[in-house]
């Protein structure tokens, strides 16, 4: 299934120059026309109320203000973007920066390198695919998506479901007990 990108505005944020313009290159290849971009977080905060896009992508690592402290900003619910779809690029995916960027409400995950076919799934599924939003005293973002096998993880074992209890199913806010799954 194809998505109409054309009528879209995409923020790109992103330290370096070279990296900006492989996923330029690939949003327009996917049908994009307005990409607006960012060396770092300030001033992408800033383009952000210039451009009032509609999908956010940005690196994890950049100076002044890096990726991870500019969700923290946006996700607020006094925030006009506190909703937008965001897919954090990062070559660091180790557990934790899943985690992290999991509990910071990123929608998705992107790891370098990236591939067209990876950055085109990521932005397809954002808008494809819209998550409700989660407000809890810790937490702030897209609800976890759907996840097969969910008894399996909770539980340690996977139960038929005729035998399961209302107990049997994780609250919605699961923390911990959830964590080893990965987004994106």
């Amino acid at each position: 299934m194809s998505v109409d990108l054309a009528s879209l505005t995409f923020l790109l944020v992103e330290d370096s120059a070279y990296m900006r313009t492989i996923l330029r290159t690939m949003l327009q290849g996917f049908g994009a026309r307005r990409i607006v971009e960012a060396e770092d977080g300030a001033s992408g905060l800033e383009a952000m109320d210039r451009a009032n896009p509609d999908v956010l992508i940005l690196d994890w690592v950049m100076p002044i203000l890096d990726g991870a402290d500019m969700v923290r900003m946006i996700r607020t619910s006094n925030n006009p973007f506190a909703y937008i779809p965001i897919i954090m690029v990062t070559g660091h995916t180790e557990r934790s920066r899943i985690i992290e960027a999991r509990r910071l409400g990123v929608h998705e995950l992107l790891s370098k390198p990236i591939s067209a076919k990876a950055l085109y799934q990521r932005v397809s599924n954002v808008i494809m695919n819209p998550r409700d939003f989660v407000k809890t005293p810790s937490y702030f973002g897209p609800a976890p998506r759907e996840i097969r096998n969910r008894q399996k993880i909770w539980q340690g074992g996977v139960r038929p479901p005729e035998t399961r209890k209302p107990a049997d199913t994780p609250p919605a806010d699961a923390g911990d007990a959830t964590e080893t799954l990965a987004i994106g």
